[in-house]
């Protein structure tokens, strides 16, 4: 009986993952765009591969639709500033110089100004 539970959730675990939606991939100015969804439809990210590589600017979105993480990429390495929005509180801003961290700082809400 054991074997049996196993082997089903073992089944119903693979059928789940295997069932992933694939890219909408799209030609636009000499680099491939593609578009990520949920499985509700939204958009889940969207960004640019230049030669098989990531390249170009990368937004990422929660399944409401709002913008989760905004990254940028150079020729598949991690590049210049990264931004991550946590529950409309926080933001994270991350450098990257050569594929590595060289800066990380935290806004949150209350602290960034208003210029109206």
């Amino acid at each position: 009986m054991k074997n049996l539970l196993l082997t089903l959730v073992i089944l119903i675990s693979g059928l789940s993952f295997g069932q992933a939606i694939e890219p909408v991939l799209e030609a636009e100015n000499g680099l491939v765009k593609a578009t990520y969804h949920y499985e509700n439809g939204a958009v889940q990210q969207v960004g640019y591969f230049k030669d098989g590589k990531l390249d170009g600017k990368w937004t990422s979105y929660d399944v409401n639709g709002n913008v989760s993480a905004i990254a940028e990429y150079t020729n598949g390495e991690k590049s210049g500033k990264w931004m991550f929005y946590s529950n409309g509180s926080t933001v994270s801003e991350v450098s990257y110089v050569d594929n590595r961290i060289v800066d990380v700082k935290k806004f949150s809400q209350n602290s960034i100004a208003d210029k109206d």
